[in-house]
C-alpha cells in the first residue's frame, strides 16, 4: 500500500483467531489483538488523516536516507570514507563522496598534487576530464598550458600533435569559432564537462585506469546562433601514471553514454545561457 492511500494505519495485527471487536465502557469501538502468549490488548482504532500519513512517511524516508548516507565504519569491507581517503582502508567506494578535499590548489588553476591512493587517482581523473573538456582546449596557447598541467611528460608531445590536428581550422569553423579559436562578436562559446561519477578499472601504486561518467555542454550562446548550446553524455576512460609525486594522464578514450531519458525542461534563451556561462564558475572535483 503506498503512502497516503486511504486507510493506511487501519490494518490490525491478528492472532490465530483473527481480530476481535467490541466496545469499551464509553461505548467506543475497540479492537483486540491476540498476542503469541494468549494475552489480549485493547486499543483504539487508528485513523490518521491522509496528510498526516504522508508527513510521517516522508519523515521516515528522510531518516532512512540519512542513516544510509552515514552508514559505514570499521566493519565495512570497503572501509569508511576516512580510511579510503588516507589509503589505509579498503577500496574507495565508486559513488559516495568522502567529503575530503582532494588537493590544496590556487584559485583559477588546474588542481595537482593528488595523493597516491585509489581515491587520489579518481580525483585526478575527474579534474583532468574537466580541464580537457573546457573551452581553453580550443585556443592553441591555452591548450598547451592544459596539456602541460595534466599530461605525463613522456606523453605531452604525442597529445599535443594529435590535438593540434583535431582542433584544426576546419573543425573550429564547424563549431562556429574563428580560426584562432575565438567566438564571433556578440556570442559566448560554451564548452564544459561535468563529472557525474568515477570508477576505477585498474589500480596499482604506479598506474591506474579510471572511467569518468560525464555530462557536457557545447555551442555558441547568442541571439540567432546557428550552433546553440547542446548537452551530451559520455564516458571518458583515462590512463594515469604516478609521475614525480602526482598522477598524470598518459592516454584517454571516449565513448557515448550512458545517457538518461531527456526531461521536460524548457530550453533557456540565448541571453540566459550566456549569462549563466559568465556567472557560474567551475569546481574542483573529489570523490
Amino acid at each position: 500500500m503506498s503512502i497516503g492511500d486511504g486507510g493506511y494505519g487501519e490494518r490490525d495485527h491478528t492472532g490465530e483467531d483473527g481480530p476481535a471487536h467490541g466496545r469499551d465502557a464509553s461505548g467506543r469501538l475497540t479492537t483486540r489483538t491476540r498476542l503469541p502468549d494468549g494475552e489480549r490488548v485493547t486499543r483504539q482504532p487508528a485513523r490518521p488523516g491522509r496528510s498526516l500519513v504522508t508527513v510521517v512517511g516522508v519523515v521516515v524516508l528522510l531518516i532512512a536516507a540519512i542513516a544510509f548516507a552515514n552508514r559505514g565504519g570499521s566493519g565495512s569491507p570497503e572501509g569508511s570514507g576516512e580510511e579510503a581517503a588516507d589509503g589505509k582502508g579498503g577500496a574507495a567506494r565508486p559513488t559516495a563522496p568522502t567529503g575530503k578535499k582532494p588537493v590544496d590548489t590556487e584559485e583559477g588553476t588546474i588542481p595537482s598534487g593528488f595523493p597516491r591512493t585509489e581515491q587520489g587517482a579518481q580525483s585526478a581523473a575527474a579534474n583532468y576530464a574537466v580541464a580537457l573538456g573546457g573551452a581553453e582546449m580550443f585556443d592553441a596557447d591555452k591548450r598547451n598550458e592544459v596539456l602541460d598541467a595534466v599530461i605525463a611528460p613522456k606523453a605531452v608531445e604525442r597529445f599535443r600533435s594529435e590535438l593540434d590536428e583535431t582542433y584544426s581550422a576546419s573543425f573550429l569553423k564547424k563549431v562556429g569559432l574563428d580560426k584562432d579559436g575565438s567566438a564571433p562578436e556578440g556570442y559566448a562559446f560554451v564548452s564544459r564537462t561535468t563529472p557525474v561519477g568515477t570508477k576505477t578499472v585498474d589500480y596499482s601504486d604506479s598506474g591506474a585506469t579510471v572511467q569518468v561518467w560525464c555530462s557536457g555542454l557545447l555551442g555558441l550562446a547568442g541571439e540567432g546562433s546557428k550552433k546553440p548550446v547542446t548537452d551530451s553524455w559520455f564516458t571518458l576512460t583515462m590512463k594515469l601514471a604516478w609521475n614525480n609525486g602526482d598522477w598524470k594522464a598518459t592516454a584517454q578514450a571516449q565513448k557515448a553514454g550512458p545517457a538518461p531519458v531527456s526531461g521536460d525542461s524548457t530550453a533557456s534563451g540565448a541571453e540566459e545561457i550566456a549569462g549563466a556561462v559568465d556567472g557560474f564558475g567551475g569546481f574542483t572535483y573529489a570523490r
